[in-house]
């Protein structure tokens, strides 16, 4: 067994050990050899379409050097070269930024030849060539990349150009519904995920939020101006407090009936049920899990509700929080939609973002006392009198009811 030679440590370790970031995954490129010779090096095939394996120790991935040449449609219409003869610049060619086109040599040397690390001083991602064409998904992986660096970082004018290009030539139809709700969950776990769908604004990709653009809202109740900006602002809030991806889908989507019934009536009356169906849709196309789907869809309905939730009467309250939400049994859920529902308040321009939201602290105080109170005793005592079936049910939620109207009561008198 010989020592592998020409191997190049490639992509986004590189990109973020340049940037001063710990990276988890390290890719390794081979140049020169064959799968014979990664075979007889112990090391493990894994790749389907192109020879990649994992080192025997390490199980860091090591790639052949490869070349793709476009011959259909999509991001898997390629046909892959990984021949001795391929070449370390040719490898990194097809790849698709600049700043993940650099590599790095046993001996500390930076391989560079697409200018990745001006462009990283300049805070641009900008296409390495113009085969980026041939890969809807670097669409996505680029509007990505921007919702992790934040605002000041730009997309070349060039590579903008280039995603136009692309919806002109039908190439982003080719995007198939599991690569986009997987670049999409990325995105919005990222630290600036509204930066992400204003980055693909305009490209068909979420027509749901396009339509969003010049809906008008009262000047009142939205300072900040139309549903796209209120929906974008929503977004970053519940990114700016690390809100989990549940929360965050919820508050992308919670306003997704507005651009229906404006349509309908001019106003925005009834919204919140008319985003029920849509989101559902919306899920079905990109095969969103049920999970995201379920919370979305309970915080489209309900959000107005909790925004006056303390002057909600006891009856209403039990039917979001206990018919709604199901909130004892699934608080970690009924939580998600508070949060939801504070990103919907705060996200209204500068002047409401730190502006409390109420209706949080009220919402755990209630949801604190339905869990503690006690259904056994109330079941028990429903037997008791003979009560079977039905009934007991309808004596539990009597007394659910009764006990929010305790809570409510005494929440008020510590206010």
């Amino acid at each position: 067994m010989q020592k592998l030679k020409n191997v190049y440590l490639v992509g986004g370790a590189v990109r973020d050990q340049l940037l001063g970031m710990s990276s988890h995954d390290k890719d390794y490129v081979v140049v020169g050899a064959s799968i014979k010779d990664m075979l007889a090096n112990g090391f493990k095939p894994v790749g389907k379409d192109f020879p990649v394996f994992l080192h025997p120790e390490t199980k860091d991935e090591y790639a052949l050097a490869r070349t793709e040449r476009k011959v259909g449609k999509g991001y898997t219409g390629f046909q892959v070269d990984a021949s001795e003869n391929v070449s370390l610049e040719d490898d990194l060619a097809r790849r698709d930024l600049s700043i993940n086109a650099m590599a790095l040599d046993e001996h500390g040397n930076i391989i560079d030849p697409f200018n990745g690390q001006h462009d990283l001083e300049q805070k641009v991602l900008r296409h390495t060539t113009a085969a980026f064409v041939e890969d809807p998904v670097r669409v996505l992986r680029v509007a990505r990349f921007l919702a992790r660096y934040g605002n000041e970082w730009t997309i070349h004018d060039e590579t903008k150009a280039l995603f136009w290009q692309m919806k002109e030539q039908q190439e982003l139809s080719a995007l198939v519904p599991e690569r986009v709700w997987k670049e999409t969950e990325k995105a919005l776990n990222e630290p600036h995920p509204h930066l992400y769908f204003e980055a693909l604004d305009g490209l068909g990709i979420f027509p749901e939020l396009e339509c969003m653009h010049n809906v008008k809202q009262s000047a009142t109740h939205h300072p900040e101006g139309d549903v796209w900006i209120h929906t974008m602002l929503v977004l970053k809030r519940a990114a700016d407090l690390q809100y989990d991806l549940p929360t965050r889908f919820a508050a992308l989507t919670h306003d997704f009936g507005k651009p229906v019934v404006y349509a309908q009536t001019g106003k925005l009356h009834g919204h919140e049920a008319a985003g029920v169906p849509i989101i559902d849709k919306f899920c079905q196309r990109l095969r969103v899990p049920n999970k995201l789907k379920e919370l979305a869809e309970l915080t489209s309905y309900y959000h107005l509700h909790t925004h006056k939730m303390a002057e909600l009467t006891p009856k209403t309250l039990y039917k979001v929080v206990i018919g709604g939400f199901n909130a004892v049994k699934q608080p970690a859920r009924f939580l998600q939609f508070l949060h939801a529902c504070e990103c919907d308040s705060q996200g209204r321009g500068p002047t409401k973002e730190n502006l409390e939201y109420k209706s949080l602290a009220f919402g755990k105080y209630l949801l604190d006392g339905l869990i503690a109170f006690d259904t056994k005793v109330i079941v028990k005592e429903a037997i008791e009198k003979g009560k079977t079936g039905p009934d007991i049910g309808e004596a539990v939620r009597i007394a659910q009811i009764q006990a929010i109207a305790a809570l409510k009561d005494a929440y008020a008198s510590k206010a």
